[in-house]
């Protein structure tokens, strides 16, 4: 896999200061598939240098409400309102509008609910086909994301991670092609959605579904010498776990992924040296901590 590096698009100046107060965070208890489209469009807001007041009223909601809005706060907003937002804020109505789907469903909303709650056929078509670049990056790049996906979640889990990527990557393509690299911006929104979709046990991503997934297990007959391999791979698997995001990374598309240097250094968007090094460092950490030397008794006088 090879992918063309990209020269750095300026960015664009700060956005006019607003008159008024600011918006505040989100909130805290807001969850992953519901930040997934909040974050996205509130950055498109801030970048805009519209007002609330402004928006307020071209939207039909009180500025209060809509400030709720913006930080997740309240009842989870119907789609026609989300969409009336995303036209004053120019964002294309096909990825928010699947993003704020799968969000409404996992809020415990019925289908019939998010069928009433927005005329989706009034979807434009002006922005159905995301840009080009978008669509040549997803052509080279999606196998791979599913085999990282799927190291850490279930089947239909995995996919639903790596077509949330998709859609919340269109929604801030402009942002992504003013970043220093497209593939690095493009890596952290996936690695983003599939951390925030993964258990965690003490703040670490769990792997055990990797662990009974190996090609060594498979290769075993006998279940004495597949248990031995379980224990095994379970205790590689939960060092693996605690490694540094960066060599975190590296070491799955490495070694779980199957990915060459090369591969691994292209998909995300790192230099060569940098994929070494991380992979340097976390066998060594590795090693310390399956491998420790053994202690050695001390000298009595």
């Amino acid at each position: 896999m090879t992918i063309p590096s990209e020269s750095p698009v300026p960015a664009p100046g700060p956005a006019p200061a607003r008159p008024g107060r600011k918006l505040g965070p989100i909130a805290d208890n807001v969850g992953s598939s519901h930040r997934a489209w909040l974050e996205p469009v509130r950055e498109t807001y801030l970048a805009s240098g519209r007002t609330l007041s402004d928006l307020s009223d071209r939207v039909w909601l009180h500025k209060s409400k809509l400030s709720e809005l913006l930080r997740g706060l309240g009842l989870y907003p119907r789609w026609e309102i989300i969409h009336r937002l995303s036209t004053e804020l120019a964002m294309p109505d096909w990825p928010l509008y699947w993003l704020w789907r799968q969000a409404a469903l996992d809020a415990q909303k019925s289908s019939d609910w998010i069928e009433r709650s927005g005329d989706t056929p009034t979807l434009t078509t002006a922005h159905a086909a995301p840009p080009l670049e978008h669509s040549a990056l997803r052509q080279m790049v999606e196998s791979y994301y599913h085999r990282y996906a799927q190291v850490f979640l279930l089947d239909e889990a995995s996919d639903i991670a790596v077509a949330d990527t998709f859609d919340r990557l269109w929604l801030s393509w402009d942002e992504a092609l003013s970043s220093p690299d497209t593939r690095r911006f493009a890596w952290n929104v996936l690695r983003t959605t599939v951390m925030a979709k993964t258990p965690h046990l003490d703040g670490q991503p769990e792997l055990a579904r990797a662990a009974f997934d190996t090609v060594a297990l498979q290769t075993l007959t006998t279940e004495t010498d597949r248990m031995h391999q379980i224990e095994e791979s379970l205790k590689t698997f939960q060092a693996i776990s605690r490694l540094p995001g960066s060599q975190l990374d590296v070491m799955v598309l490495r070694y779980l992924c199957g990915m060459t240097p090369e591969e691994t250094s292209s998909l995300l968007g790192v230099p060569l040296a940098a994929v070494r090094s991380d992979e340097r460092q976390a066998i060594r950490c590795l090693e310390s901590i399956l491998c420790p030397p053994p202690e050695t008794e001390g000298h009595t006088a």
